[in-house]
């Protein structure tokens, strides 16, 4: 049984057109998967198609020869070209920049698991002539679509345990799931970090994002970090880089404008998947007997988020120095919505960070609050505040990004 991924439809529209398309996420996010349907989908357009998995050693063989010989082999007898882990292919850019400026009608798909990779190969020579998606782990609506059993609080609580890696869901038993996220976590430190870390730092780095796991949704300070494992704040810092443009980890930056009192340069750190960070820490229990089940609730809005984020769009948090935070700024075209999670709630009364943002924010269009028991609408300063469920957080991510986009 396939997974109908929602991004699926807008690739298939790049078929028709000329740039290049770099498919770009973390492994095992089902990059592979969507270029085979692509192929497909080609296929059904009477298109003639060459698929080309350069992780496999007969496939990159073929690409052992002059960047002349190459732009032949890709451009002679075909429509669309699909190549799986561009990032192994030498010279991809200049050779990817030759096919669009051909005008043979040649469509390339690519894909890769680093950004790093990408901008190494890529560079400023495909300024307008590519087109970047980047894929993640299944949404939750993409996940309940599929899974189709149980009740709405069991999906919710599999989703939270395991994450949402397409390959997971036909895993027939608890211990294949969890084996598959260790043996994940195995090859990203061994395949993706292993020629981007000196083999001295390791260790370090291994503790690093253990520390960022535990710490997952608080204000991190790359000092802190340093001393804790041992390294310079700078090295911490270019590892906390590498986490980022492997996709691993999701970087949120505090939100501030005119208020002295904000925090300006604060961060936190989201891993791209629920089930990896349980990995991490090595905690498949039960939702409602964590310690961390609030942050387990506000990283799983933030990823639905993350899942759902339009190129007008972008995620922030905002706190002050009195402490006071909202956990979400949602900004589309520098317009603000704020989105709050609560584990639960004794009444909707609207957080003081929430009035104090309103208050001196009135451009902002409007906020929600999640959590597990309390649901309705209240008014500030003419400002629609709604509580909703958390069960239902994906499906009101998805219309309020629709209303925003």
């Amino acid at each position: 049984m396939k997974i109908i991924r929602s991004v699926f439809a807008e690739l298939a529209k790049e078929i028709g057109r000329p740039e290049v398309s770099i498919l770009l996420g973390p492994r095992q996010v089902g990059k592979t998967f969507l270029l085979r349907e692509l192929q497909k989908h080609a296929r059904k357009m009477n298109l003639r198609t060459r698929y080309y998995d350069l992780e496999l050693p007969p496939d990159l063989m073929a690409f052992n020869k002059t960047d002349a010989e190459i732009f032949q082999m890709l451009t002679k007898n075909v429509d669309v070209i699909f190549i799986d882990e561009f990032h192994y292919m030498k010279n991809a850019s200049k050779i990817f920049k030759a096919i669009f400026d051909s005008h043979r009608k040649v469509k390339v798909f690519a894909s890769g698991s680093s950004s790093i990779e990408m901008h190494k190969h890529i560079k400023e020579s495909l300024a307008g002539r590519r087109l970047t998606t980047q894929i993640t782990p299944l949404s939750f609506d993409e996940f309940s679509r599929k899974v189709r059993k149980g009740s709405a609080a069991s999906l919710f609580e599999e989703y939270a345990t395991y994450g949402g890696l397409p390959g997971l869901i036909h895993q027939p038993d608890t211990p294949s799931k969890i084996r598959i996220l260790n043996e994940l976590l195995a090859t990203y430190i061994q395949k993706d970090v292993k020629g981007l870390v000196k083999e001295e730092n390791i260790r370090a780095f291994n503790n690093l994002i253990y520390l960022l796991a535990e710490s997952q949704g608080s204000l991190i300070s790359e000092n802190s970090l340093a001393r804790e494992i041992g390294l310079t704040a700078a090295t911490v810092n270019k590892h906390l880089s590498i986490l980022g443009n492997t996709y691993v980890c999701h970087t949120v930056h505090s939100y501030s404008r005119n208020l002295g009192n904000e925090l300006k340069k604060s961060k936190k750190i989201y891993f791209y998947d629920l089930g990896i960070r349980n990995a991490l820490l090595k905690d498949f229990g039960a939702l409602g007997q964590r310690r961390d089940k609030g942050t387990v609730h506000e990283s799983f809005v933030f990823l639905q988020l993350a899942c759902a984020l339009k190129p007008n769009m972008e995620i922030k948090f905002w706190r002050n120095k009195s402490g006071q935070e909202i956990d979400f700024v949602l900004l589309k075209d520098r317009r603000p919505f704020l989105i709050e999670v609560k584990s639960s709630l004794h009444s909707r009364e609207i957080p003081p960070a929430m009035k104090i943002f309103l208050t001196n924010y009135p451009e902002t269009v409007g906020a929600v609050i999640f959590s597990e028991n309390q649901a309705g609408v209240e008014k500030f300063l003419g400002k629609t505040i709604r509580f909703e469920p958390l069960s239902a957080a994906a499906n009101v991510i998805r219309v309020i990004m629709s209303a925003a986009a």
